[in-house]
């Protein structure tokens, strides 16, 4: 078992998240109940309509080739630091340090979404009930429930994350059973799979919803420090993450397909939307398992905004740790071995932002969430891609020791599809967010900017500050990073 040490280098004590810890908080990140409720019935609509299980079938396996080439990365690097730590072992310091920055802003913003989408579908259930409440409320209860939650050792997190997720994970089962009661082996129409479905007409929509369903996924790689077993417990919990998420969204879309028909789920999602599968609740399970749909959304985009707020804190630390943010913030609380200065400055970040779009009497979901929730996607998908390629890096450099298949196809097969999907985002990136706005089509532009002021200030450390700069990103390395080849990073000093 790995020692890990704490800000003040002594070592800390064993973790206490095991590999089931983990994956919850990495599937309460993907949000299946959000995902099935807000992005399906728009990939049966404006994608390839009944090919969209197979859509996320590729979306897994590609994904799944991309996280046996991160679980190399995972093993050197402790299972901590995440995208930075990747990047920085395979890429060197300049990249991760704009891979980190980026993960920073894409973390947040992703954060700051689902807290608008909190308070605007929480306000919308209660309303359906008889119970008026400003989404502004709603938004601010569940802030201070994830800020308390943050501040708190992990494993709390853990478990109310599980429990959360059994509850939406179980009402999708309940629904995708009496779907298969109903209608038997017909609910599994074998033309979602065949190829002139799955790669027809928006296929590419189809494929870029599928990609972004994922969106935390990978955020184990942050639990490394807390883990018991890091450099088997995150491995671990990727994979499973990946095959969970993977099959149970195909096999839930595909029973999707066989309850509406296939040749009508393209307009019957096109008119429904985000009702479809309130409608099949009702259908399905009655009227209690439409109420139960709808409250466990609210929970699923809770359990989303808490994982995600606690990832965003975890690069705040690892970049305050290695001189990149306010030292404050790498501080660790001494009982519950917190993040806890990070996890509050997110806090009052995301509680600051959400305030702003209230005030400002902008719509929580149209404006907040659809702008906010796009750009943190975008930036992530892109950020996988680059953790990838970082894998590639080690192997051009002969630091990539192991199976040619860990070490080289499997992480160049996850690059090409990751590459391709971040293409489709941004190609797509107004139908993404659903906004016309050209202040919100230029977002994207966003990330290319904060990675160049990344590079900028690598390039600075490196010419005023050379210790502080040979030390970035080797904190999680059982020892010192060695330097890239200059061929792939420019980095000419040691």
């Amino acid at each position: 078992m790995s020692t890990t040490m704490s800000t003040d280098g002594s070592p800390s004590p064993p973790g206490r998240l095991g590999t089931g810890h983990i994956l919850f908080l990495i599937v309460a990140a993907a949000a299946p109940l959000s995902a099935m409720v807000g992005t399906v019935p728009l990939a049966f609509a404006f994608g390839d309509g009944p090919g969209v299980p197979a859509a996320f079938l590729f979306a897994g396996v590609t994904l799944l080739c991309f996280s046996v080439g991160y679980a190399v990365s995972a093993r050197r690097t402790g299972g901590s630091g995440g995208f930075y730590a990747s990047v920085a072992d395979g890429l060197g310091r300049p990249p991760a340090v704009a891979a980190g920055y980026v993960a920073l802003l894409s973390y947040n913003c992703a954060t700051v979404g689902l807290a608008g989408a909190l308070g605007y579908f929480t306000q919308l259930v209660l309303a359906a009930h008889g119970l008026t409440v400003s989404w502004e409320w709603c938004a601010a209860v569940g802030l201070v429930l994830t800020a308390v939650l943050g501040y708190r050792e992990i494993a709390l997190s853990a478990r109310v994350l599980a429990l959360l997720m059994l509850g939406e994970i179980g009402v999708l089962a309940a629904l995708d059973i009496a779907i298969l009661a109903r209608h038997g082996l017909h609910a599994l129409p074998a033309a979602s799979f065949s190829p002139h479905v799955a790669a027809g007409h928006g296929a590419g929509v189809s494929l870029m919803f599928a990609f972004v369903s994922f969106i935390g996924f990978e955020s184990a790689a942050l639990y490394g420090k807390e883990a018991k077993d890091p450099r088997r417990s995150v491995p671990r919990a990727t994979y499973a993450a990946v095959v969970l998420i993977a099959g149970f969204y195909a096999l839930t879309s595909w029973l999707a397909v066989g309850a509406v028909g296939t040749g009508r789920v393209r307009e019957v999602a096109g008119k429904e939307m985000g009702d479809l599968f309130f409608s099949l609740g009702d259908d399905f399970l009655g009227k209690a398992g439409s109420t139960g749909l709808q409250v466990l959304l609210c929970t699923s985009l809770f359990a989303a905004t808490l994982a995600l707020h606690s990832a965003a804190n975890r690069y705040a630390q690892v970049l305050a740790e290695d001189g990149l943010l306010p030292g404050a913030l790498a501080a660790e609380h001494p009982r519950h071995r917190s993040p806890h200065r990070a996890s509050l400055a997110q806090s009052a970040l995301t509680a600051v932002v959400v305030g702003a779009f209230a005030v400002a009497g902008l719509d929580p979901y149209s404006d907040l969430t659809t702008s906010m929730l796009g750009l943190g996607t975008l930036g992530i998908v892109a950020l996988q891609a680059l953790a990838a390629l970082s894998v590639l890096g080690l192997r051009v450099r002969g630091e990539g020791q192991g199976h040619w298949w860990r070490t080289t196809l499997a992480p160049l097969l996850g690059f090409a599809g990751l590459a391709a999907s971040v293409w489709l985002v941004v190609g797509n990136f107004d139908m993404l967010t659903g906004s016309p706005s050209k202040v919100v089509a230029a977002l994207p532009w966003l990330l290319p900017l904060v990675a160049l002021g990344g590079l900028a200030y690598a390039a600075r450390l490196r010419a005023a500050h050379p210790l502080r700069y040979r030390r970035l990103g080797t904190r999680h390395l059982g020892s010192p990073a060695p330097a890239p080849s200059p061929a792939l990073t420019g980095d000419r000093h040691a």
